[in-house]
This record gives C-alpha cells, structure tokens and sequence, in this order.
C-alpha cells in the first residue's frame, strides 16, 4: 500500500499544479477553467530525449508508453530546478477503467520514490470520486465550464485542420487558435456566467474569423488519425505526427475529444441494457448525453450557417457510423469509439487512416488493428496503416510506413 501524499487546502493557496501535456489547445482552456476556481496551474512543455530517458530510468520498460512518457515529464521537470518541490503538485487522470492509465497515478508514485521526491503529492483526477483531496473538488460550475472549454477546442481544432494546409501566409490559422484561446480565457476571468451566455455567439465569429483566413484552393490527400487517445493527441507521442503529414501536402483530420467524453458515460447507459443495473441512474445518463447532443448540434447549425466549413462530427453520428463491426459491449481503453471514429472517417471521404496505438495497447490492437480486415470488407478503398509507438520504435521506420500509405492513396487517385 502506498502512502499517499494528500493535496490539503493550505496546498491549494501555495502549491503549483503540473499538468502533462496531451492536447495544447484544450488544456490550456481547461486550465484557465480551474484557475477561475483558486488553483495555480501550469502545463507542461518539456519533452525530448530527457523526457524519454527519465521515463525509462524510473518506470520499467514494459510499461505503457504514455505512462513513460507522461512519468518522465513530470520528473524531468521537476529535477529541471525549474520548481520549487516542496511548493509543487502534480495532477493525473485516472478512469477507473479497464486501461492500464487507471494505475498510472500508482506508477507515477513509485517513480516519484525512486527519484527522491516522494513528497510531491500526486492529484487524482476523477468525477467519481475515487480518491478526494481535501484541497482539490470537482464542483459542478468547474465541470461544466471545463466541458464548455473542450467544445471550444474540439471546434478551434477541427476548424484549424481544415483551413491550415491551405493558408496562404503559414501560421495564420495556428496564430487565430492562440488568439481565440486567449479571448476565450479573458472572457471567463472577466465575467464567467457572461462568457457562457456568448457561447452561440462566440462560435458564430470563430466560423467566420476561420473562413475569412486567405486561402489557395488546392488537391491535398485526406489523412485521419484515429487511436489510443494520449499518441494520437501528444505530439511528443508520435513524433509530430500532424506536422510531418501536413509537409507531406496532407489535410489532416483528427477526431474531437468530447467524443472520447461522451464514449464512457455512454458505456453507463449501455452497461445496464448489457449486465444491469440501476435504471435511475441509466435515465440520468441519458439527460445529460441528450444535453450534450443539443449542444453538438448548436455548434453544428452556428458553423455550417457562418462558414463553408464542416462542424466537429457529432458523438450521436459517430455511434451510428459503427453499423455493427464491432458490439457496444467492446469498451476497454478506446473500445469500438476507435471502429466508429475509422467508419465515421471514410464515410466522411478520409479513406486514407492512420491507427497509432502504444506497442502491446491490446484494447486497441482488437478495436485498431483487429477491425482492419472487417472494415476493408466493408469499405474495399480503405486505405489503413497501423503504427506502434515505443521507446525502441524507430521515427524512420514509422514515416516510411506513412510514405507507403501515402503512396499507396496517390495511386487510388
């Protein structure tokens, strides 16, 4: 049994909490969310060989990649002489799921023992309350405003990947992103409840503002990313995966994270039509998944009535697109969200996937690379490259299995 460190409230007026990063956009408006709260919060931005090599100097080589990777940012940060330690938090999610990433936080402690630095309190964070810190709460003003910050990324991302490769003046959609952050998390400080009330409107200028970016029309090849979620969001991950494609002369299309959100609180509807349970419970499910997909489809009507542009693909299409690959019962790690999200893609006009997945990921080897032949089957012009990521994997072998997928699409034409 480890001894945890618990985050207290004296914590929460001194400390800074590190957050590892997977997605630059949305955690950082994430962040001002919790900062709004009283929190003092910081994402992380160090990565490199330092990173790697701390991960596998205090997390055994077995383990999953985005643990040793995650592990070693935060330790390589704090050895940095960046921090101050003993005034330092760090924060992790944990689902409680059937993925290793639930014991993430277990790992990360042990790691943090071996380095000497045991006394640095790691944060759960969990909505179902599977370790409190008396210094640390989710409220539900905090959720629903980090729930409408993910909306806003999700939409500034797909809205980026859409017009970026296509951008007469390199960085102009890149530099719209940053600026948009900065208004959203200027609007939250100032006035919270106003800024939530200018949800319509601020989704309006954002379509215009990306339609407006000049632009070359031009043939670009559609690449989707799909896979385990940490690789096929963190750049450091795999390797730029977005740059190096867009360089290449892609458009690159990467599904939103509300969806992965919305995926495990629709596994609590399902789970009581699969195994039972409580129905109560299952009816509340359904009021706010049915909540949710009013929202998706504000952001859908606000974008397609201000712009030529396509809205982030709506969680309720995605689970339609699954048309029956893979059951609703496949639900460990990204579960048949990542069969669906690859249908959803190719109906979408994106034959061309790439599935990235941590080496020895088995939920996403049976929901990834397992479905492959079935989706083939079903769509004979998919065109679908499985890649693992991994300390010993090498960046050369993994662009030229992309140069070959590519290829590949510019012979189907």
């Amino acid at each position: 049994m480890q001894n945890r460190i618990e985050f207290t409230r004296e914590m929460k007026q001194e400390y800074t909490i590190l957050i590892p990063n997977m997605l630059p956009v949305h955690l950082k408006l994430v962040k001002s969310a919790f900062e709004l709260h009283g929190y003092r919060m910081e994402l992380l931005e160090n990565e490199g060989p330092e990173v790697v090599e701390a991960g596998l100097k205090y997390v055994h080589n077995d383990t999953c990649y985005p643990a040793l990777l995650c592990i070693g940012q935060f330790i390589s940060a704090l050895e940095s002489g960046r921090y101050d330690v003993h005034r330092t938090a760090l924060i992790i999610t944990q689902t409680g799921g059937g993925c290793r990433a639930s014991n993430y936080i277990f790992l990360l402690r042990k790691a943090l023992q071996k380095a000497g630095l045991g006394f640095v309190p790691v944060i759960s964070l969990n909505p179902v309350g599977m370790e409190k810190n008396s210094g640390f709460r989710l409220s539900l003003t905090l959720l629903l405003q980090a729930m409408m910050m993910v909306l806003y990324a999700d939409v500034l991302m797909c809205l980026k990947n859409q017009v970026e490769p296509y951008e007469n003046e390199a960085g102009a959609c890149a530099r719209l992103v940053d600026g948009w952050a900065a208004r959203l998390t200027e609007q939250f400080r100032r006035h919270p409840r106003l800024a939530a009330l200018r949800f319509r409107a601020n989704l309006k200028q954002i379509a215009r503002d990306f339609d407006a970016v000049p632009y070359t029309p031009a043939r670009k090849i559609q690449v989707g990313i799909v896979g385990e979620i940490y690789v096929k969001y963190s750049h450091m991950a795999n390797n730029h995966l977005e740059r190096f494609l867009l360089d290449l002369g892609c458009q690159v299309n990467v599904p939103g994270t509300m969806g992965f959100l919305l995926n495990a609180l629709d596994h609590s509807i399902d789970d009581v039509d699969l195994y039972g349970g409580s129905r109560l419970k299952q009816g509340a499910f359904k009021l706010v998944m049915r909540y949710v997909n009013h929202i998706e489809g504000v952001i859908s009507r606000a974008i397609r009535q201000n712009s030529r542009l396509n809205p982030p693909t709506p969680y309720r299409v995605t689970r339609q697109e699954l048309g029956g690959v893979l059951g609703v019962g496949c639900k460990m790690g990204e579960g048949w969200l990542l069969t669906a999200e690859m249908c959803e893609l190719i109906d979408a006009g994106v034959p061309n996937i790439v599935c990235v997945q941590p080496f020895g990921c088995l939920p996403n080897h049976i929901a990834g690379k397992g479905t492959i032949r079935a989706l083939r089957e079903k769509y004979p012009a998919a065109n679908i490259v499985p890649i693992d990521y991994d300390p010993g994997a090498t960046r050369v072998n993994q662009e030229n299995r992309l140069k070959l997928m590519l290829s590949v699409a510019r012979e189907a034409g």
